[in-house]
């Protein structure tokens, strides 16, 4: 990852604009803020989500709150609590999460 061209900046997560996206079931909010060519996200998945896709794009995630189920389009699976994160790289491998009781995430890809 190149980060450049971005100025110091400060994001009260609070005061950004909370968009809604449907999954399979559950819900996702996202507040997303872009620098450059990094979307940056804190993202609240609701009691049982699961998404409506498999992902393949890069992200780095870590997992604030809650329990986040990830699965790898291969059947491995991984639960990540609050403390830990994953990283794959775009085109890597299909990724998609779901949680039994909501988690609140730090995503930037």
């Amino acid at each position: 990852m190149n980060i450049s061209d971005i100025p110091f900046g400060v994001t009260d997560w609070s005061q950004i604009e909370r968009s809604e996206h449907a999954g399979e079931t559950g819900m996702a909010y996202w507040r997303t803020q872009v620098f450059g060519a990094l979307r940056v996200r804190m993202v609240e998945y609701s009691a049982g989500y699961l998404a409506d896709h498999w992902c393949h794009k890069g992200h780095i995630l870590l997992c604030l709150e809650g329990e986040l189920h990830t699965e790898l389009e291969d059947g491995r699976r991984f639960v990540m609590t609050a403390g830990m994160s994953y990283q794959v790289a775009d085109q890597a491998e299909a990724h998609r999460s779901s949680t039994p009781g909501g988690a609140r995430l730090f995503i930037v890809d």
